[in-house]
This record gives C-alpha cells, sequence and structure tokens, in this order.
C-alpha cells in the first residue's frame, strides 16, 4: 500500500502507479471490471473544487442536515448537530467511500454532499470517487490514512503483482452498537408485539429522554465540542502572541526612533 501511493499518480482519471517492481495503470472503467461495480451516478469530487456545486445548492445541504434552515451561508456541519440518521451516513462515508483518520466530526462539502445522496437513495458512482481520492492521498503534503487497503489488494491481484505480507479479511459487524450509539441512537429492548422470535432490540432516534445510551451520546457530544473549544481556544493563544510579538516589536523600533533622535550629550 505504501509503495503503490509513493508511486501514484493520477492524471485525466488515470492511475498508474509501480508495485514490487510492476507498473499497474487503470481509469475508472477498468477498475470497476476489477472490483465488478458498475461505473455509474454520482461522481463528481467536490472536496478541492466546490465550485463544482452551485452556492445555493451548497446552501441547501448545510441547511437539512445542520438543521437550521435559517442559515445564510454553506459551512462545514459538525457530527452533533446532525440527525442520527445522517451521522450514521457519514460515518460510513469516511470509513468506507473517502476513508480518512482526521475530521470525523466535522463534514464538509463532500461529506455533506454524499450524505444527502445516500440518505435520498441516489447512486454513487464510487470508482470516479475513489480514483479522486486516491490522488488526493498521493499528492497530500501532510500525512494521510491509507485507504482502500481491502479493494487495492483486489486490484494487485489481477495484475498478478505478489503480496508478501497480505493480510486476510476480516468478516465483523462493522455497525456495532457503539456505532449506533455514538451516532444518536439508543438500543430499546422489549419484545416486538406478534413476534415469536422472543426478545428483540431495536435502534430508534434519541428522542431526548434521560437513558443510558442518551448519556452515553450527551457525553460524546459534550467530547468533541470540549476538543473543538480547545481548538479555538489555542488558535486565540497563537493568534495573542503573534500580536504581542508585533507590539513589542513595534514598541522597540518607536524607543530605537525617539532616542535616535535626542541630543548627543556634551562631550
Amino acid at each position: 500500500m505504501a509503495e503503490f501511493y509513493a508511486n501514484c499518480n493520477v492524471t485525466n482519471g488515470v492511475v498508474t502507479s509501480v508495485v514490487n517492481g510492476k507498473r499497474l495503470q487503470f481509469d475508472d472503467k477498468e477498475l470497476g471490471e476489477i472490483l465488478g461495480v458498475l461505473t455509474v451516478g454520482f461522481g463528481v469530487y467536490v472536496r478541492e473544487d466546490k465550485t463544482m456545486l452551485e452556492t445555493e445548492r451548497l446552501l441547501q445541504l448545510t441547511q437539512r442536515l445542520s438543521q437550521q434552515p435559517g442559515l445564510k451561508t454553506p459551512r462545514s456541519v459538525k457530527k452533533w448537530e446532525m440527525t442520527p440518521c445522517h451521522r450514521l451516513l457519514f460515518w460510513f462515508i469516511i470509513k468506507n467511500i473517502i476513508p480518512r483518520g482526521q475530521g470525523c466530526n466535522l463534514t464538509n462539502a463532500m461529506d455533506q454532499c454524499l450524505t444527502d445522496l445516500l440518505d435520498r437513495g441516489e447512486q454513487i458512482n464510487l470508482l470516479t470517487i475513489m480514483i479522486s481520492h486516491i490522488s488526493r492521498i498521493a499528492n497530500m503534503a501532510r500525512e494521510h490514512d491509507l485507504g482502500y487497503g481491502v479493494l487495492l489488494t483486489s486490484v494487485f491481484e489481477h495484475f498478478r503483482i505478489s503480496l508478501q505480507k497480505k493480510v486476510g479479511v476480516q468478516v465483523t459487524d462493522e455497525i456495532s452498537n457503539s456505532t449506533l450509539i455514538s451516532c444518536g441512537f439508543k438500543i430499546a429492548k422489549g419484545e416486538t408485539a406478534g413476534s415469536e422470535q422472543g426478545p428483540q432490540t431495536p435502534f430508534t432516534s434519541i428522542p431526548g429522554s434521560s437513558s443510558s445510551g442518551t448519556s452515553l451520546n450527551t457525553l460524546l457530544q459534550d467530547q468533541n465540542q470540549l476538543k473543538d473549544e480547545i481548538s479555538e481556544v489555542k488558535a486565540a493563544l497563537v493568534e495573542e502572541k503573534a500580536l504581542n510579538a508585533k507590539h513589542h516589536k513595534d514598541l522597540l523600533s518607536a524607543i530605537t526612533a525617539l532616542t535616535a533622535q535626542l541630543p548627543s550629550p556634551p562631550s
């Protein structure tokens, strides 16, 4: 994976790289054939170029996902502003569609667009978005998680690239109880009327009760909010330090200028 991204280049939607001395090249159509996925649906990568979506559309997304119809300008939406369903869709997006390890509590324009499309049941062109995101990962100046490990393994195998440290895929429940609770759902235990299967544990959105699920969700929200507040305080301190340094420099310059204007003492 590291070698693939280190040697990766994306030009006009075509990915080229070298892994274990073998050159590989593919576009979205060939990638679709390898993975068995259709190359159809929304494939605009709006993370870098937000002009791909009109300002009015971006504003509609922000208003809907933040549950604030009165907003006047598009902005990032915090995770805890969204409904539980939208939080879960956002979680799925940053784990699978545009995987990343940073910014997991703040939705940008790309996240908002994909969340809205999934919520409305619109087709997403995973292949085109995947190639665009691969290009971003390969060309970022700062560190970024290396995404699509499982999918790229199929690509390597297609090009007959031997993998020395291949790790088998573990089939697990990706969306667990803790995932649902952190997204704002609660577990309501009890029997369903007319059911012969015994007790069930359906998930419902938290309406504001004082259940343990609500308490955990509130703690998670408070923790995330506290992190944001700490970041804001740190940014303010850095700015204040810079201003103080500038004022100190200006004061020294003024003192130096006044000193230069003083008459020389008599000999």
